[in-house]
């Protein structure tokens, strides 16, 4: 650890439990009056202690990342709301994912603001190869929504968080730390706005500097209006392949464009810290679960079709399979309480090769998931598999020529207590994805 920063630590330690210095009167005739007055002096010194201040992530003015060719003119996909009018909580339903690392070499910390630069430039390439990534919600007249792809981009942030990478890892997989909530700051969001939703961004990404030697993270969130987690996760990668593409182009060009990078931006300009805020990190502990009694997780499971009349999911067998994960991801995470009578479920499906999404309301009581003795059990003609986020590949997405330390994988579910996706794995045998969430 750096010694500035190891005295920065020293001294947030010794705030708040240093013991006041004993003040006494040796003139006093009253022993009891001296300690009462000693007791006194001592009260008011540590009420003027200072508190142990909260750490706080830095965030730079937002940015957008635009695509670097225009988009085709009049492309859309469509969303099909199966009981409208979707409400506006609907609308904040997202993905979250945040990759930790630490860049490789003695020089991984001062390059990090060149890597910025390289961030920001390869995903508007990534996202001219995934125009719907920069799309727009729209609504018509008549209440229907679609996604408007479009040329508004990706918002893009660039943050300074003041612990370590590894203080920060190990404050947020603390389950009983309040702290867990802290990644909210490292993948931002703002509510899509109902009235006016074309306005609003449906993909943010932030690029965040820990204190030390080389620690980052690059935090996204995504509407589940836009995307599903597993073509999130393949948008990224392909990201991380142009990342890499740029970069070793630059290497070899006889005038490289990180040269010039001073002329635009450097962290510690003054220019740059006057569009820097300050938000301490406690500020974005349960913000979006609720609090310690509302917490949700979920479970991923992989849908192998048993039936000729199961593969794909249709729209009328998809609902059995629902039933069945969310009765299974209840048993699994022991989630007390009973299954809500009706909860949203979010379906992807790309059979027309154009991609689209079903938002739906599925019943409980719809069939009776079958079981063959804990995960094995199926519904709708699926057999079904609890597996892992590991799936996506996100682990092998390489940034700074590294590999992420830790993936953290989250759905937040607008306001849901449970919700399902469905997405569709491309693969020619019909096997689906689901991620059922349910409140613990």
């Amino acid at each position: 650890m750096p010694p500035a920063n190891k005295g920065k630590l020293q001294a947030r330690a010794l705030i708040g439990v240093r013991s006041a210095t004993h003040l006494s009167d040796p003139k006093a005739t009253s022993t009891h009056a001296s300690d009462r007055s000693s007791r006194a002096a001592s009260y008011h010194r540590h009420s003027m202690e200072p508190t142990p201040a909260a750490p706080r992530v830095h965030l730079q003015s937002p940015q957008t990342a635009v695509p670097t060719r225009a988009v085709e003119p009049g492309r859309t996909r469509r969303i099909a709301v199966a009981s409208p009018p979707l409400p506006a909580a609907a609308l904040q339903r997202r993905t979250r994912v945040v990759l930790y690392y630490r860049a490789d070499g003695a020089s991984a910390s001062a390059r990090l603001w060149e890597e910025a630069m390289w961030t920001k430039e390869s995903l508007s390439e990534a996202v001219a190869d995934h125009p719907e990534m920069a799309g727009r919600l729209r609504r018509h007249a008549d209440g229907s929504w679609e996604v408007k792809l479009n040329d508004a981009g990706v918002r893009f942030t660039e943050a300074t968080a003041e612990p370590t990478l590894d203080e920060f890892l190990a404050a947020v997989q603390d389950k009983d730390h309040r702290a867990r909530s802290w990644e909210a700051a490292l993948a931002p969001w703002s509510d899509v706005n109902a009235e006016d939703p074309d306005v609003s961004a449906l993909v943010y990404v932030q690029l965040t500097r820990f204190q030390g030697d080389g620690g980052f993270a690059v935090g996204v969130s995504c509407s589940l209006m836009l995307s599903d987690p597993l073509s999130l996760a393949r948008f990224l990668a392909s990201w991380a392949r142009t990342h890499a593409t740029m970069k070793a182009q630059n290497d070899v060009a006889t005038h490289p464009l990180m040269q010039y990078a001073s002329y635009f931006q450097r962290p510690g300009a003054r220019a740059v810290r006057a569009l820097v805020k300050s938000i301490p990190l406690d500020a974005f502990a349960s913000a979006d679960d609720g609090g310690d009694d509302h917490a949700a997780e979920t479970v991923l499971f992989r849908a192998r079709p048993i039936t000729s009349a199961g593969a794909g999911a249709p729209a009328d067998h998809h609902h059995a399979l629902v039933v069945a994960c969310v009765a299974q991801a209840k048993e699994r995470l022991g989630a007390a309480g009973k299954v809500p009578p009706q909860f949203p479920v979010v379906v992807f499906d790309d059979s027309d090769g154009k991609g689209g999404v079903s938002v739906e309301t599925c019943t409980a009581a719809y069939g009776q998931p079958q079981s063959n003795g804990g995960c094995g059990g199926g519904g709708g003609g699926y057999k079904l598999e609890v597996t892992q986020w590991q799936e996506l590949g996100l682990e092998e997405l390489v940034l700074s020529d590294s590999k992420p330390l830790h993936v953290s994988y989250s759905i937040l579910n607008g306001g849901s207590d449970w919700l399902v996706v469905v997405m569709p794995d491309g693969g020619a045998d019909g096997e689906v994805l689901v991620a059922a969430t349910v409140l613990k």
